[in-house]
């Protein structure tokens, strides 16, 4: 009886539990694994990282014959040439998606789209068998994709002039984390750039012509993003080109779309900036780059270093009482003074007075537009003016006898802009 009993209290039991079972598998079931290597795990772990529908992306080592490889392991033998008894490993990146909402064709696509697979053992600079392009499938629909874009892409990179995918296709089976400090490594690194290893040629590139970006035939800023998702783009557009009014014409664009330029630096990497002048690099820059660095470096293309406006901004410099800019802009109509870097708006004609010291006199600057330090300097106590978004140096602010406040400015680091020309 009491068998019976048991028999009765389990068997429902366990038919719920197996039916649990099948509905968490059921749920699971769209979860598949896929492992990419296109070059520096780093990049491409943001890029896939990025993906609508992509669980996890996590960095590691594939592809190698040896046990429990480290980083330091990886990179020693990455020289290794053929029919040497140790296979090393590639960095890979481990994709774990959700197959309801992003398809292994999408993201297979777009694998081959952000690398140069036709490179053997490398990608752009980073030469090694440790930098080998290849996917690892766990399905055999993701084979049958995997091979069949291939063939597609193959196809599209001959019209461009490019030679045969060297890219392995193979099955996955075994991935190895790779150390802590390489996961999510481009949002713990701010100041860095995302690798571009990318060919320009698209899936559906025979449909959407690039519009050429030709010189201006002056000084301009040219900054090279990534066809796809690259955090220090967006940082740098965020911190910087955001806030840009400055009267030098910048633009965003990708590197497969310049024409006519002479640029010397390397374009292997986003965001790249570069200072041109008549379609000629002068300046060129790799990685990221905050808003201090960036306009000490736009200072001594538009100013030149040898300038009193550069000496002024950046060392702290002081016009001569009554120099010639002071007396192109002591009587200027209505309008603004602006940042002569940034754009960015100062000070008001609608404050200026003439002070009799042969330096431009203002009772105010514009809300939240300069910061003021103490400025200890030659044995005095004062305070001196900075511009908040540039950082350049300004001049000084002085205490009246009437009680109102007067802003001694230096009129070299500073533009002229008609009221009626100030942009909304």
């Amino acid at each position: 009886m009491k068998n019976r009993i048991t028999r009765l209290i389990l068997l429902p039991l366990v038919g719920f539990i197996f039916a649990m079972g099948s509905t968490l598998y059921a749920k699971d079931s769209s979860k598949e694994t896929i492992v990419f290597a296109a070059g520096c795990f780093w990049g491409v772990e943001k890029h896939f990282d990025n993906f609508e529908g992509v669980i996890s992306a996590e960095s590691g080592y594939i592809g190698g014959n040896y046990e429990n490889p480290t980083y330091d392991e990886v990179l020693k033998y990455r020289s290794l040439r053929s029919g040497s008894k140790i296979v090393n490993y590639t960095e890979g990146v481990r994709v774990v998606y959700d197959s309801t909402k992003v398809s292994a064709q999408t993201l297979i696509k777009s694998f081959w789209e952000l690398h140069d697979p036709t490179q053997v053992n490398g990608q752009g600079n980073d030469i090694g068998n440790n930098y080998r392009s290849a996917i690892f499938y766990t399905t055999p629909q993701q084979k049958k994709i995997a091979n069949s874009t291939k063939d597609e892409y193959q196809k599209l990179l001959n019209a461009a002039g490019y030679k045969n995918i060297v890219t392995e296709i193979k099955p996955l089976v075994k991935f190895y984390n790779a150390e802590g400090y390489h996961q999510d490594y481009l949002a713990k690194n701010p100041y860095g750039y995302c690798p571009n290893h990318a060919t320009g040629v698209k899936f559906k590139a025979q449909k959407k012509k690039t519009v050429a970006i030709k010189p201006l035939g002056a000084k301009e800023i040219i900054v090279i993003t990534s066809p796809s998702f690259c955090p220090y783009c967006e940082k740098f557009e965020a911190d910087v080109s955001s806030s840009y009014k400055g009267t030098l014409p910048m633009r965003t664009v990708l590197a497969s779309s310049l024409e006519g330029f002479e640029i010397k630096t390397e374009l292997y990497a986003t965001p790249t900036i570069l200072f041109i002048e008549d379609g000629k690099e002068v300046i060129g820059h790799v990685g990221y780059m905050d808003s201090k660095l960036f306009y000490k470096t736009l200072g001594a293309f538009k100013l030149g270093r040898d300038s009193q406006a550069y000496q002024v901004a950046f060392h702290e410099g002081t016009d001569a009482p009554g120099c010639k800019q002071y007396k192109i802009f002591q009587d200027t109509p209505d309008g603004v003074f602006v940042d002569k870097l940034s754009g960015e708006i100062l000070f008001d004609t609608r404050d200026r007075f003439h002070s009799g010291t042969g330096w431009l006199s203002f009772y105010k600057a514009k809300d939240g537009a300069v910061i003021e330090r103490v400025d200890s300097s030659y044995g005095m106590e004062r305070t001196a003016l900075v511009s908040k978004i540039s950082g350049i140096h300004l001049g000084h602010v002085f205490s009246r006898a009437d009680g109102r406040r007067r802003f001694c400015i230096d009129a070299t680091v500073l533009e002229f802009v008609p009221r009626a020309e100030i942009k909304k």
